[in-house]
């Protein structure tokens, strides 16, 4: 199955460090570019 994420759930599971299950659950991921962009400043930011 394909999905799509959005920067909340993205967040959460990049804080609670379980990005790995992403590609455990999914065929194929995909960040939209402004999502990452958005996520990858909270992180930075905590």
């Amino acid at each position: 199955m394909k999905v799509v994420v959005d920067a909340t759930p993205l967040t959460a599971l990049a804080i609670l460090q379980y990005l790995e299950l992403l590609p455990q659950l999914f065929e194929e991921v995909f960040v939209p570019p402004i999502v990452f962009q958005e996520v990858a400043i909270q992180i930075v930011c905590l």
